[in-house]
């Protein structure tokens, strides 16, 4: 399974998602690939230094030659490996731009990776540029973390309409395997609204799992550490363990 991590707005919460939730599911047993599509390279730098990094995904897309293996870095987590994102990323989408291929470089790259992974997750920009078009004509499913704030949904129609749109022609196979409230505060009689109307809008594609607002998840990041490593007790910990089986009951 491959499922796309996306959602144009930035701070809702995908990249936190995108690492523990990859985290999550590598410690269930599952044989998990992270790549990260985000040219800030958020989602790297929790599990490995710069310095580490020869090949990335700059490369992963361009250097057709090279066999996926070149791009593959452990993790401190067992079962888990990623493939990491720099800064270099931001130029793929001006390369790419005109190549009759463009749309499905990412699937056809990963067709390769597939049997040797349950899982494989992909963080992505927050645009709705090249690369995450790629993304999801690669994915079986896309998973959307929205934050429950007062602008929630806003933006979210454009994402829903461009999974349409690659559903009808270059991916009728993909599916949106549910929406994810993050950021929330349970203090807050407006989060618990804006709760209230995303599962009113999704219905059963909302997942159960919400991701309530915690230091913890924001400070981990920082140590190059997921959740569990950093705050295994946290609120942060517990919710992306109970995330990561309702994804796996789904797919």
């Amino acid at each position: 399974m491959i499922i796309v991590i996306a959602n144009q707005k930035g701070g809702v919460g995908k990249t936190t998602t995108a690492i523990n939730l990859s985290a999550a599911c590598a410690m269930e047993g599952k044989r998990v690939l992270l790549i990260d599509l985000d040219p800030q390279g958020n989602s790297s730098l929790s599990f490995i230094s710069s310095e580490e990094i020869n090949g990335s995904a700059y490369e992963f897309f361009t250097e057709t030659q090279q066999t996926w293996k070149d791009f593959i870095y452990e993790t401190k987590i067992q079962n888990l490996q990623i493939i990491p994102a720099r800064i270099n990323l931001a130029k793929l989408e001006s390369k790419l731009v005109g190549d009759f291929d463009a749309i499905f470089r990412l699937r056809d790259r990963i067709e390769q990776i597939k049997p040797s992974y349950d899982l494989v997750f992909i963080d992505t920009p927050p645009t709705l540029g090249l690369i995450t078009v790629n993304a999801l004509v690669a994915a079986s499913h896309v998973l959307i973390p929205i934050q429950s704030s007062y602008f929630a949904l806003e933006g979210t129609d454009d994402l829903l309409e461009t999974i349409e749109k690659v559903r009808a022609r270059p991916n009728p196979e993909l599916d949106l395997l549910g929406v994810l409230v993050t950021l929330f505060d349970k203090r807050t009689a407006l989060s618990k609204d804006v709760e209230a109307h995303i599962r009113k809008v999704f219905g059963s594609k909302a997942f159960k799992t919400i991701i309530t607002r915690s230091v913890r998840l924001e400070e981990s990041p920082a140590h190059k550490e997921a959740i569990f490593s950093y705050a295994p007790n946290s609120s942060g910990a517990i919710e992306y363990k109970r995330l990561s089986r309702e994804v796996l009951t789904r797919v």
